[in-house]
């Protein structure tokens, strides 16, 4: 069944009101009919099935509606339940820009994985330099895969990618949010069963930092900056990743660690 977001505002006596650019692709792209079935979340741990019940541009009735509302549709809640689809704990990628639009893969990937937020962040080799005009359609770009892939994959909740940050301000933002453990991958460290360890001590519920460098890495003074605000350096293995295979990797054992 094909997925949607809504507030939860949205839902009123049994019925979703769906708004907005998914009414258009309801009706025009996928060519819905009513009585067919789609599933809704409101980005908590409800999940709804819910029938088509009326199309934009038409009453309850059937008939052409001819006034002035916002075109929607309407679906009829049939059942509710709470899948346990999202991970127990939160999970704050923070990313350094990548170059080209590898950074459109990584969000699209980090979200089917069970990320909570991206966090663009430019440090200090990053090649990838964005004034605020570009940097804004950027956001707005990666927040539209975003959703695409939490729909995609059927999250609960559309993880939302933050504007972009300089270093220092990307520590500061884990600092305020109080994430519990703060990882930065590190082609210097070099113990894996700290790793390990590490990973295999992270308690349900903790919120978890992940800090992934650019091409060409984070320089020393990042990475001991970055220790200094309760980041731990860890080691991803013998091998070098790409700086798009890095958050990936981590991802996905926390993934495996963590899902119920």
């Amino acid at each position: 069944m094909y997925h949607f977001f809504t507030d939860r505002s949205r839902i009123r006596d049994g019925m979703v009101h769906i708004t907005g650019n998914d009414v258009n692709h309801i009706r025009n792209v996928l060519r819905m009919k009513k009585g067919e079935l789609i599933v809704v979340s409101c980005g908590d741990e409800w999940e709804y099935t819910c029938r088509i019940f009326s199309l934009s541009g038409e009453s309850p009735s059937g008939r052409e509606r001819n006034d002035d509302r916002e075109d929607e549709i309407l679906a009829e809640i049939v059942d509710a339940q709470k899948p346990g689809k999202e991970l127990p704990s939160k999970i704050y990628l923070f990313q350094c820009l990548p170059k080209s639009d590898k950074m459109e893969l990584i969000i699209q990937k980090a979200v089917e994985l069970g990320v909570y937020r991206v966090i663009p962040v430019s440090s200090g080799r990053t090649i990838v330099r964005l004034d605020k005009k570009k940097a804004e359609k950027k956001t707005a770009r990666w927040n539209a895969i975003a959703e695409s892939a939490a729909k995609q994959s059927g999250r609960m909740i559309i993880p939302g990618v933050l504007p972009v940050m300089r270093f220092r301000d990307a520590l500061s933002f884990a600092e305020q949010e109080q994430i519990d453990v703060r990882f930065i991958p590190y082609e210097m460290a070099e113990d894996m069963n700290v790793t390990r360890r590490l990973f295999s001590e992270i308690g349900r519920g903790q919120s978890i930092a992940v800090m992934i460098g650019p091409e060409g890495g984070f320089e020393e003074s990042e990475v001991e900056e970055a220790r200094g605000k309760g980041f731990t350096s860890i080691s991803l293995g013998k091998r070098i990743l790409r700086t798009e295979t890095a958050g990936m990797t981590v991802l996905s054992i926390l993934m495996y660690l963590l899902d119920e």
